[in-house]
């Protein structure tokens, strides 16, 4: 064991408790934390190497319980693509009145690794049974190994996986494109193929589950990459997109539905980074909106992002 996999427990119980206390400060009723998480590790049995994602992308089992638990002791609502749609970017429904004194925030996992089943799930079902409050987190998928049924992935999520999850109402399965490809490098037809054929897949592999057809109806960008193409074919089949810029969503602004911002979750920022990263972030959030609302932002309230956002963005996703 490495001195970095000794540290690994320690380092991320800061990560955990001053992630939290950052949320709390910087909560308003006018934001909501999006947090991008990827695989999760048990470092007890020194398994980091069995995921294939780097190091750096991992959460630990332990911290993710404790930090869970501190959400739901701090009243907080854990939201579906589909809550956020309709209640914080489109405002077409009114939150019910039992989540109107709840903060908000959602938690979302990239990429369908099979460690969120086999580590989370059970938290979920403990943590259900301990306040009688269901957890629901975001599964951003990239289905392709789906179709392959004579694969039995020890990485990713099999389509009885995702069923199980979603028939307890844990998981909110979400489309990652089909195999995870940098759509800003694609020709249109490709776009589109990795788009339409990620949704036919989940909702083929869910579709009894999902009268309403929620599935696969809401977008992350692989590798967090978009432009001006990417995004147009994205609206043409998804009703929202997500990034991961390490920004947080504030709805008074009226973001743009697919340029929706989540912020970067892994175990190599120091409790000084994130509290500096929580702040600065609140900060800009804040003046942005200030402008928005004197009509001197860049772009016309209701039709984008803040006027600090970049048109495309290249991170881990």
């Amino acid at each position: 064991m490495t001195a970095k996999t000794q540290n690994f427990p320690f380092g991320l119980a800061l990560v955990s408790i001053i992630f939290l206390a950052a949320l709390n400060f910087g909560h308003s009723e006018t934001t909501v934390p999006i947090l991008g998480f990827h695989g999760i590790i048990d470092p007890q049995n020194n398994n980091i190497k069995s995921v294939a994602i780097p190091e750096e992308m991992h959460y630990s089992k332990q911290e993710l319980e404790k930090l869970l638990n501190d959400l739901i002791i701090n009243d907080y609502w854990f939201l579906s693509t589909q809550d956020l749609y309709n209640f914080y970017l489109t405002k077409s429904q009114e939150i019910p009145a039992n989540y109107r004194r709840k903060k908000p925030i959602m938690l979302t996992f990239d990429d369908g690794y099979k460690s969120v089943h086999t580590k989370l799930l059970p938290i979920l079902s403990k943590l259900e049974k301990q306040y009688g409050q269901k957890v629901k987190i975001v599964l951003f998928i990239n289905p392709s190994r789906l179709e392959q049924k004579a694969s039995s992935s020890k990485t990713h999520l099999s389509c009885e996986e995702i069923r199980e999850g979603l028939q307890k109402d844990f998981y909110d399965i979400q489309s990652h494109g089909l195999n995870h490809r940098d759509l800003t490098n694609l020709s249109r037809r490709e776009i589109v193929r990795e788009l339409l054929h990620a949704r036919t897949i989940l909702r083929r592999c869910t579709e009894d589950l999902d009268p309403k057809q929620q599935v696969g109806s809401h977008f992350a960008y692989p590798y967090g990459a978009y432009n001006k193409q990417v995004e147009s074919y994205v609206s043409r089949y998804y009703l929202s997109g997500y990034l991961y810029n390490n920004e947080t969503f504030d709805y008074t602004c009226q973001q743009n539905p697919y340029q929706i911002p989540r912020l970067i979750v892994n175990y190599n920022k120091s409790s000084q980074q994130i509290i500096k990263m929580a702040k600065d972030i609140a900060l800009i959030n804040n003046q942005a909106c200030q402008q928005e609302e004197k009509g001197q932002g860049v772009r016309q309230r209701g039709l984008g992002g803040f006027p600090h956002e970049r048109l495309r963005t290249r991170r881990a996703g």
